[in-house]
């Protein structure tokens, strides 16, 4: 059996950077509220007509792709995570295949939201693990600032997400001893509309619906979120994902070098890294710049992580993320 790792990482986020003093123009919020409750100083939000889900998660794999050493000719598969494709559908892994250029390769669309590159990342471990592919696109894009509710009624959502993208190339390897060692995914249904868009959608308002309607108090397609029940499910899910990971590969916390949460709060990010006892040096946060980026955060923190230094070779690294779905997951790798 081969083994998958990572060749290359991208990413990239708009230049239009939105403050909590700037979203205190539009609604009823402050700087200090949002810092308290989320962590969050300020998020990047395209321009329209600049740039697209599709465009930013194209703009990330070219950086992933360069790093990587990987001819362009020699990407088999593409894997895009996104809860905000550019169009209801085809997906956006039709148009990165498309847009870059590639052969006439596979493209799949994973709906996983906030553990989205997760899941990606698993998918694309298993195909290069059977040897059906050597080189695989994953890639990571939002764009929520052109579909949240920017009004005080919607502010307890609207100022936690950004827009971003993040792209990795994974190749396969002969080495069992590094790489992605390991993947756990996990889902619970039963909690799915406490964290969730639920129009336009074919099962309860579609497009139609909307329209006939024309109600100013429809609040179905804005993304609706219960913050203390996710919170709370989100520090345990977190830390049992995690150790699973670890007890799976004989490994102990002590042995974790970096730990890539999914940026979703950074009070959850805190929680889990006083559990685990872990450094700062070892826990890479940036939704201080970015907010909440879900299937981008990982592949954009992982990225920043390893352009600083934080990430050398031999070290162990950890991805865990929880979000909508409820879905949450780990990638244990060996860099």
């Amino acid at each position: 059996m081969y083994h998958s790792k990572i060749s290359g990482l991208g990413y990239y986020v708009p230049e239009n950077v939105v403050t909590n003093d700037d979203l205190s123009k539009i609604m009823d919020t402050n700087d200090e509220w949002i810092q308290e409750r989320t962590g969050i100083q300020e998020r990047r939000h395209i321009i329209r007509g600049e740039d697209t889900t599709t465009s930013m998660g194209v703009k990330a794999a070219k950086i992933a792709i360069e790093r990587s050493g990987v001819a362009k000719e020699d990407i088999d598969f593409v894997i895009f995570a996104t809860l905000s494709p550019d169009y209801y559908f085809p997906g956006p892994g039709v148009l990165v295949q498309r847009d870059l250029g590639l052969r006439t390769v596979g493209a799949l669309d994973v709906r996983n939201q906030c553990s989205g590159f997760v899941y990606a990342i698993s998918v694309a471990d298993q195909f290069i693990k059977t040897g059906m592919y050597k080189n695989i696109l994953v890639i990571g894009s939002e764009v929520h600032s052109t579909g949240l509710d920017m009004t005080t009624r919607g502010r307890g959502v609207s100022v936690i997400f950004g827009d971003g993208a993040g792209a990795a190339i994974l190749s396969r390897s002969d080495d069992a001893g590094k790489g992605i060692l390991s993947t756990h995914l996990h889902s619970e249904g039963q909690h799915a509309e406490e964290l969730a868009l639920v129009a336009p959608g074919m099962g309860k308002r579609w497009v139609t619906d909307i329209i006939k309607d024309n109600d100013p108090d429809d609040e179905s397609y804005y993304p609706y979120m219960n913050g203390q029940f996710v919170f709370k499910n989100a520090v345990v899910r977190f830390s049992e994902v995690i150790m699973e990971g670890l007890q799976a590969n004989n490994l102990q916390v002590s042995d974790i070098n970096m730990l890539i949460p999914h940026q979703a709060n950074l009070r959850i990010s805190q929680f889990i890294q006083q559990k685990f006892k872990l450094e700062d040096s070892q826990v890479h946060n940036n939704i201080q710049k970015y907010g909440n980026t879900t299937a981008a955060s990982i592949p954009i923190a992982l990225t920043e992580a390893w352009e600083q230094g934080k990430i050398k070779e031999g070290d162990l690294v950890v991805l865990a993320a929880f979000g909508s779905g409820f879905t949450w997951g780990s990638v244990i790798i060996r860099w």
